[in-house]
This record gives structure tokens, sequence and C-alpha cells, in this order.
């Protein structure tokens, strides 16, 4: 299936590693230039390489997106690089493990840093983002949300910034004149994806027996990749997806309960 970007420039956020760096190396196959953002230079380094060995082009910048000047500095560079920006994979963010269960015992700072890492980063980046798709009558955001964004069960932090991630994109897609600049807003709900470095790498090896009841639990039988949510994301970032607009996706082997 022709998707129809090559030769589109875009700029995937938190785009190092996991399945922002699998998107990114997926949108460079099908001939799209990539820019990513993240904070830790060698693995910026390292995926730059990847995604020009794809015979495209592409730019890493370090950044810290819960600061206002880093993500003003990424949008900068694309820009005065490229002219425009067609993507926008709004990827970074996280938290879901973060504070405690106790949940009264959990410091405000937590429910603040989880709303800035996720939500008020997706809102900055795309803020900036629009302009240029609505110049050019044509542009894709696609949003990382999580499961637990579309229903109950996670630490409520993380279920707050992952839902208002998903409601920043329906509310976006449901705008006249965007829908009409032909730009269109969905996210993405994957469930437990194995990412080296993450929690689930850590509870595999800390507590194999539970983390195999855990596995064993789930409809597959097993966690998802990286690979298999970027195969959902550059199709939504694709010509052939031209009539879904304000969708969130499951991308989660059939774990989560709602519709």
């Amino acid at each position: 299936m022709k998707l129809g970007l090559k030769n589109k420039y875009a700029l995937v956020t938190g785009g190092s590693r996991g399945i922002g760096k699998a998107i990114a190396l997926l949108l460079a196959e099908e001939g799209c230039n990539v820019a990513i953002c993240a904070r830790k230079q060698k693995e910026i380094k390292e995926t730059v390489k990847e995604i020009k060995a794809k015979g495209v082009k592409s730019i890493g910048i370090s950044a810290d997106v819960a600061v206002l000047k880093d993500v003003e500095k990424v949008v900068k560079t694309v820009i005065d690089t490229w002219g425009t920006i067609h993507i926008l994979i709004n990827n970074v963010g996280g938290g879901g493990r973060w504070g405690s269960l106790i949940v009264e015992e959990t410091e405000e700072n937590v429910w603040i840093d989880v709303y800035n890492k996720n939500v008020l980063a997706a809102i900055r980046f795309t803020m900036r983002a629009i302009p240029f798709m609505r110049r050019q009558k044509w542009g894709r955001v696609v949003t990382t949300s999580s499961i637990y964004g579309r229903e109950g069960g996670g630490r409520p932090w993380f279920n707050i910034a992952k839902s208002a991630e998903i409601s920043l994109m329906k509310t976006l897609a449901m705008n006249p004149d965007l829908a009409k600049a032909q730009i269109t807003f969905n996210s993405i709900a994957p469930g437990p994806v194995m990412i080296p470095g993450t929690g689930w790498e850590k509870k595999q090896k800390e507590d194999p027996e539970e983390f195999k009841k855990t596995i064993d639990n789930l409809p597959l039988g097993r966690l998802g990749t990286s690979e298999e949510v970027a195969n959902v994301v550059v199709f939504l970032c694709s010509e052939r997806s031209s009539l879904i607009n304000g969708a969130c996706v499951a991308v989660d082997g059939g774990e989560s309960k709602s519709f």
C-alpha cells in the first residue's frame, strides 16, 4: 500500500527510543524526512544515523519538553532547516509508575509534572505546528495516549493526563477550520509494550514468576512491540487515512474493556 509520505517532513517527540524511535524509523522507510527530539544526546545521534540510513534527511535535537524554551528551540530548528512540518507525533510522555499507590501520599508536584510532560508538551508542539499545516492545507497530528486514557485502572495523575491528550485531539478534530485545511488529529492508546530499560523489563528481571502470570492473563499472552504500535501511527499519518479524524485507536491486543 502506497502511503503517500515520500518527501514529507515529520517531527517525533521522544523519538530516540521505544515507540517514538519505531515510529521515526517507519516514517523514514516510507520516504519521510524525520526530526526527533529527546533528552539523551547519545541516543539521539544513534537514531538519527539509523534514520539517515533509510535514505532520508534527519535532525536530532536535545530538549526537555517540559521546558518551554526547549520546545521553541525544537520547532525553530525544524522550521529553519526544512521550512515546514507536515506530521507531528506527540509521543513524549510517561509517569504511569510515578507516585505512590496510596494516592494521598503522592505529592502534588507529581500530578503537575505528569500533566506537563504529557498534555502541556502536546499542546505546545501542536499549537506551534498548526500554522504551517494550515498554510500548506495538509497535516497530521498523532498523539500517543494509553489504554488508561480511555478507561480507568491506572494511577490517577497518569489517567488524567492521558485522557486529556485524547480530548485534545478529538476537540481539535471537530474544529471546522482545521478540518477544512485537511489537518487531522488522532490519538493511539497502546496497551503494555516491552521497551528496553522501562518498567516491564524491570518487572521481568525482579519477579519473573509474577511477570509471567501478568503476561499469561493478557488476551494474546504477550506484550506488544514498539513496531506494532508504529504500524498504526504511520498509517494514521498517511494519505490513506484521510477520513480518520478525532479517533483514538486502541493498540492493545484486546486488553482494554472499553469499546
